[in-house]
């Protein structure tokens, strides 16, 4: 005869960076560096979907030293990654609102008019990430983290708190808006010289 039993109940594993955000809230420093190793990549996709690049770069280091000081707000440390992008977003948009006015150029627009092989491809990266960051956020965003950081769907999904059906169906939406605004733009080169 079978024993009939209860199936066991399913619990969700808790990431590793859990335990590494407890002991960064108590005061470990190297426990926080360990989280700026692990999500900095996030921070600065997620920066670099609204500013430039060295904005971003810059703004990536603020926004872990304000997470460090305000590291004893964040209630449940599962909450880390969401809360981390809400500082990293917040940044971005103080930044925006500090930006030069319409009419100055942004760093990446001022570049020599005779360019290097590096440079030339250096303007063409900024010009894609401008692309970009036209899109909308929620599509910018994961395409920025995909494309620039490196970030696999399900990374993507783990570093920003986000559901990965969410993340993989905006990665979607965001190549094919992509697409089409490429080959827009290419479109509209080739009738120029003609």
């Amino acid at each position: 005869m079978a024993i009939a039993t209860a199936p066991m109940p399913v619990t969700e594993r808790r990431p590793a960076w859990v335990a590494v955000v407890e002991s960064a809230k108590h005061g470990d420093e190297a426990a926080f560096e360990r989280l700026y190793v692990e999500f900095g990549s996030m921070v600065h996709g997620l920066l670099l979907a609204r500013v430039d690049r060295a904005s971003a770069d810059d703004l990536t280091q603020e926004v872990f030293l304000r997470a460090w000081q305000r590291l004893a707000n964040l209630h449940d440390p599962i909450a880390w990654p969401a809360w981390l992008a809400t500082i990293a977003r917040n940044a971005a948009v103080d930044q925006l609102r500090r930006a030069p006015q319409p009419g100055t150029l942004p760093p990446e627009a001022q570049l020599p008019a005779t360019r290097s092989d590096d440079a030339g491809i250096r303007s063409e990266a900024e010009q894609l990430l401008q692309i970009i960051r036209e899109l909308p956020h929620a599509h910018a965003e994961p395409l920025i983290l995909r494309l620039v950081e490196g970030l696999s769907g399900p990374e993507i999904a783990q570093r920003t708190g986000l559901r990965p059906a969410y993340v993989r169906v905006n990665l979607h939406r965001g190549m094919k808006l992509l697409r089409a605004r490429l080959h827009g733009r290419v479109n509209d080169n080739e009738g120029v010289g003609t």
